[in-house]
C-alpha cells in the first residue's frame, strides 16, 4: 500500500492537477487501495487566515473571499466536464457562505479563537479533496472522498493538536478499505467533542504519515514543487542540488532547522513503523527526488545539507547571582514551557555566569514575559542583569551523519565563515555530531550559506565574485582570457568567476545579476555611472556576496588608497599595481598585516615579473629557511627589449620608438627608462625577504642624460635622444667591440640595492637574454655554486594578464 500526499502547489492549478492524475495513474494498483492526501489549493489557507484577521480588525474581507472562491470556480470549470461541474460549484458556494457566516461572527464579536480559526482553515482541504476526487472519477478512476476527521483523533489543542494515537489507530483498523483511490483531507482532525482541529502548518504531511503508520503502508510519497531535499535553499544558494537519500535523523534535523520540504513531525510515525518516505516533484515526476529511510548510504560529501532559520531571537541572561544557583536552568526552561516557547538552541558558559538560548522570532514577546515573571525578584535585586534580546539574527546549521567522528568538520565550517568576515555569535553541537549550528547576523545569512556550501564540498563548482578596476590593455586582455578559459575552469577545476563590477578612472558598472548581465564581449558600454571607487567598493560589499575578490589592473594611487577598506571588508586583493607595495615600508607592512588579520589573500606576483613566478619562488626559498645571499635581476621587459635591439646601425631613439609602438613602454617611455619601475620591483623583492627598505635605499645610476629626462614633451624627448646618440653609441660600441652586451642590472646584496648599466661578457648568465625577456638569479645557501634562475617574458599585456589570472586562480585554491 502507498500513501501519496500532494501539497498546495501540486493541486493549485489545472496543469498541476493533471500532473497529479498522471502520477496517480502510474501508482494505482487495482489490486490494492491507494491513499491520496490533499492540501488546500495553494494560497487558500493564507487567504482564509488573512480574511479572519481583517474580520477581527473590523475590516472588509469580501474581496479576499471573492478571489479565493473564484480560484476554485476557475479550476472546476477548466478541469472537469460540464456535466460534473454543478455539484462542485454548489459545494464551493456553500462552503464560502459558511466561511462568510463565521467571519461575520468574528467581526461582530471582535474575537477569533484558535477553535474558530481551525474550523475556518479546514474548508480549504475539504474543498480541494472533493475537487480532486471528482476529477479522478471523471477520468474513470474508482475514487472516493474521505474526511480525515473521521479517522484522526486529537486533543483540543487547537492550532497544533496532539494526535490521540490509540483512538486514531482504532479508527484506521476499523476502516474498511477496498481497492480504490481514497482522497483524504490533509491537515485536519477532530477532538472528543467533535470539534475540528488542525495538525499545524504543514500538517498534511503529518496526516500522510499517521495514515501510513496506522495502515502499515509500504511507503509514503510527499509530492511537492521541488526535487526532494536540496543541499541548501536554492533561492539563496544557486549551486544547491538535491540529495538522492537521507536518513530519518538527517531529514529531521534539516526540517527542524528550516528546510520546508517536509513537516518535521511527519518523520515520527514513519520512524516508528520504519516506512520509507519519498520526496518527489509533481512538476518533474521523472526526477529521482529524495528517499528518506533508516540509514542513508555513505556519500562522498562530508555533509548532506546546510539549512537555516532566517528570523530568530537570541536571549542572553547574565549575572553574578547565577553562579552556583541550583535549579536556575530548570526554572528558566519551565517558565518558557509555561508560555509554550520553543527553545531552538542553548549554550552556557562553564562559569555559570551566563546562559544564552535562541527562540523563534515570533516567540520573543512570550519569552520576555516568561523571564520577567519568573525572575522578577532576582532582576530587581541585581542578582541577574537585565536580559538582552537580539532579534536580528539567523541560525545556520550543517547536517550529515558522515560528520560523526570526522576530524576537521568544525574547523572547515568556522574557517569558511571567518575568512568571509562573518561573525559567529553563538554555536552549538550535539554529542551525536549530526549537526553543527551557528548564530549569525541575519544580513549575512545568504553569504554564509554560500561560503559554507562551497567550502564543505557540497557545490560542484566553487563560485568567486570578482570586481575589476582598470579597463586598459591588461584589463581587456584579462577579460579575453577569462572568456576563453571559463568553461575549462568550471569543468576541470570546479571554479566559477562571477564578474560583479567593473570600474576605471571615468566610469563604473555594478552587475545585479552577474550570471546573466555580464557579457565578456560587451561588458562595459551601457548603463554606466560616474566612477567613484569608494562607492563602487561599498556598494558591492553591502551585497554580502561570498568569496569577494578585488582585481586591480591599474597603476593608480587612488586604487591603492582603498586597499585598507577592502581588507577590512574581508575582500581578497589581486593586483599588478606596484604602487601599493613600493610606497612606504609602513604601508607595505600594513597591507600584509591587514590581509593576515582578516584572513584574506593579497597576491601581487605581477608586481615584479609579469607572468613569471618570481615572488612565489622567492617566498618558497625564504619560508623554507634558505638564506638569500644575492639577487641579480633584469626586471624591465621594456629596457631588455631596447638593449637587445640596440645593435648595428639602429639609433637609440629608433629602438625606443619601436618599443613604444609595440606597446612595451608606458605612454611616456621615460617612465621605463628612468629606472623607477625597475627600482620599485627590486624594492619589493627586498621587502619580501624581510628588509625594511625605502625607495631612498635604492641606488640607481641614471643611464639617460638629464636633458632627455627633463624634456618638455614626448616629441621633445625623442629629439633629445637623437642629439645624445653619440653618448648612447659609446656604450654600444664598447660592448660590440669587445663581444659583450649592454644590460641594466639590479643587484640586491648585503641589504643594499644597486641598479646600473653593465657591459657583460658571454660568461655572465644574463648575456644570452633576448627579446623582452626578464631574468632573475637567486644565489642562496642552497643555490650557492649554481644560482637558481627564472627567465621568461617580462612585458606585454598578455603575459601580465596571465599572471593576474594565475593569482586569481590561486585565491580560489586558498
Amino acid at each position: 500500500m502507498k500513501i501519496l500526499k500532494f501539497g498546495g502547489t501540486s493541486v493549485g492549478s489545472v496543469e498541476a492537477l493533471r500532473n497529479v492524475k498522471s502520477i496517480i495513474e502510474k501508482e494505482f494498483n487495482k489490486d490494492k487501495p491507494l491513499i491520496v492526501v490533499c492540501s488546500a489549493l495553494s494560497g487558500i489557507t493564507n487567504a482564509l487566515l488573512s480574511a479572519s484577521q481583517e474580520a477581527l480588525k473590523q475590516n472588509d474581507f469580501s474581496e479576499i473571499l471573492k478571489s479565493a472562491e473564484e480560484k476554485h470556480y476557475q479550476i472546476i470549470s477548466e478541469l472537469l466536464p460540464r456535466t460534473a461541474q454543478n455539484p462542485l460549484l454548489m459545494m464551493v458556494k456553500v462552503s464560502f457562505n459558511e466561511v462568510e457566516d463565521v467571519l461575520f461572527s468574528v467581526k461582530n464579536l471582535g474575537e477569533l479563537s484558535d477553535r474558530i480559526k481551525d474550523r475556518l482553515l479546514s474548508y480549504g482541504e475539504q474543498m480541494s479533496s472533493k475537487i480532486v476526487s471528482a476529477f479522478l472519477q471523471s477520468e474513470n478512476f474508482p475514487a472516493v472522498f474521505q474526511d480525515s476527521r473521521e479517522l484522526i483523533a486529537t486533543d483540543s489543542h487547537f492550532g497544533n493538536a496532539n494526535v490521540d494515537s490509540k483512538k486514531t489507530n482504532e479508527n484506521l483498523k476499523n476502516w474498511k478499505l477496498e481497492n480504490q483511490v481514497y482522497v483524504v483531507t490533509g491537515f485536519i482532525a477532530k477532538d472528543k467533542n467533535d470539534d475540528t482541529t488542525t495538525l499545524g502548518r504543514g500538517g498534511s504531511d503529518y496526516t500522510a504519515a499517521i495514515l501510513g503508520s496506522g495502515l502499515k503502508a509500504d511507503e509514503i510519497q510527499i509530492w511537492t514543487d521541488v526535487d526532494g531535499f536540496l543541499t541548501a535553499d536554492p533561492r539563496l544558494v544557486k549551486n544547491a542540488f538535491s540529495q538522492s537519500e537521507l536518513s530519518y535523523q538527517e531529514a529531521m534535523e534539516m526540517s527542524y532547522f528550516g528546510a520546508k520540504v517536509i513537516y518535521p513531525p511527519t518523520m515520527i510515525p514513519a520512524i516508528e513503523s520504519q516506512i520509507p518516505i519519498y520526496i518527489k516533484n509533481t512538476f518533474k515526476p521523472e526526477s529521482q527526488g529524495t528517499l528518506i529511510h533508516q540509514k542513508s548510504e555513505i556519500s562522498k560529501g562530508l555533509i548532506k545539507g546546510i539549512v537555516s532559520i532566517e528570523k530568530t531571537c537570541l536571549i542572553n541572561i547574565t549575572g553574578n547571582g547565577m553562579i552556583g544557583m541550583k535549579g536556575f536552568s530548570g526554572r528558566l526552561f519551565n517558565a518558557l514551557a509555561k508560555y509554550e516557547v520553543n527553545v531552538i538552541l542553548i549554550t552556557q558558559a562553564s562559569s555559570e555566569h551566563s546562559i544564552s538560548f535562541v527562540v523563534s522570532f515570533d516567540d520573543e514577546k512570550k519569552a520576555k514575559t516568561a523571564i520577567y515573571e519568573e525572575f522578577d525578584f532576582e532582576i530587581n535585586a541585581n542578582k541577574i542583569d537585565e536580559p538582552q534580546f537580539d532579534n536580528e539574527l539567523s541560525i545556520l546549521s550543517v547536517v550529515g551523519e558522515n560528520m560523526k567522528k570526522t576530524r576537521g568538520i568544525s574547523g572547515k565550517f568556522f574557517s569558511a565563515l571567518g575568512k568571509n568576515g562573518i561573525n559567529i555569535i553563538a554555536i552549538a553541537q550535539g554529542s551525536s555530531e549530526l549537526n553543527i549550528s551557528a548564530v549569525i547576523e541575519r544580513n549575512e545569512l545568504s553569504k554564509a550559506l554560500n561560503v559554507v556550501h562551497d567550502s564543505l564540498l557540497l557545490s560542484p563548482v566553487k563560485t568567486f565574485n570578482v570586481m575589476f578596476a582598470g579597463t586598459g590593455n591588461i584589463g581587456k586582455e584579462l577579460f579575453r582570457q577569462l572568456e576563453r578559459e571559463q568553461r575549462n575552469l568550471e569543468e576541470n577545476h570546479q571554479i566559477k568567476i562571477n564578474v560583479v563590477g567593473i570600474t576605471n578612472s571615468r566610469e563604473m558598472k555594478i552587475f545585479d545579476n552577474p550570471e546573466s548581465d555580464f557579457d565578456l564581449n560587451n561588458n562595459f558600454n551601457t548603463n554606466l555611472q560616474k566612477s567613484d571607487l569608494k562607492e563602487f567598493i561599498n556598494s558591492i560589499s553591502s551585497k554580502n556576496l561570498p568569496n569577494l575578490v578585488f582585481v586591480d589592473n591599474t597603476s593608480s594611487e587612488d586604487a591603492v588608497a582603498e586597499y585598507s577598506l577592502l581588507f577590512n571588508n574581508n575582500i581578497s586583493i589581486v593586483t599588478c599595481n606596484k604602487k601599493g607595495n613600493s610606497s612606504s615600508y609602513e604601508q607595505y607592512s600594513k597591507f600584509k598585516r591587514l590581509a593576515k588579520k582578516n584572513n584574506v589573500s593579497f597576491l601581487y606576483e605581477t608586481n615584479v615579473g609579469a607572468g613569471l613566478p618570481i615572488i612565489k619562488t622567492l617566498n618558497d626559498l625564504w619560508i623554507s629557511g634558505d638564506e638569500i645571499l644575492k639577487i641579480e635581476a633584469i626586471l624591465s621587459g621594456t629596457i631588455s627589449y631596447i638593449f637587445n635591439n640596440y645593435v648595428g646601425d639602429n639609433t637609440f631613439a629608433e629602438v625606443v620608438r619601436t618599443a613604444q609602438e609595440l606597446g612595451y613602454t608606458e605612454p611616456d617611455p621615460r617612465d621605463d627608462l628612468n629606472g623607477m619601475d625597475f627600482s620599485r620591483k627590486m624594492l619589493i623583492l627586498g621587502r619580501e625577504i624581510g628588509l625594511p627598505l625605502e625607495m631612498s635605499n635604492v641606488n640607481i645610476k641614471d643611464f639617460l642624460p638629464e636633458a632627455c629626462l627633463k624634456a618638455e614633451s614626448i616629441p621633445a624627448f625623442y629629439e633629445e635622444l637623437e642629439k645624445h646618440e653619440p653618448y648612447f653609441s659609446s656604450f654600444k660600441n664598447e660592448a660590440e667591440n669587445s663581444g659583450r652586451k649592454l644590460r641594466l642590472i639590479g643587484v640586491l646584496e648585503d641589504g643594499k640595492i644597486n641598479i646600473e648599466v653593465q657591459i657583460v661578457d658571454a660568461n655572465h648568465p644574463f648575456f644570452g637574454l633576448s627579446g623582452s625577456d626578464n631574468i632573475i638569479s637567486f644565489t642562496t645557501s642552497r643555490y650557492k655554486n649554481t644560482p637558481l634562475v627564472v627567465k621568461g617574458p617580462g612585458a606585454g599585456a598578455e603575459v601580465t594578464a596571465a599572471g593576474v589570472f594565475a593569482d586569481l586562480v590561486r585565491v580560489t585554491a586558498q
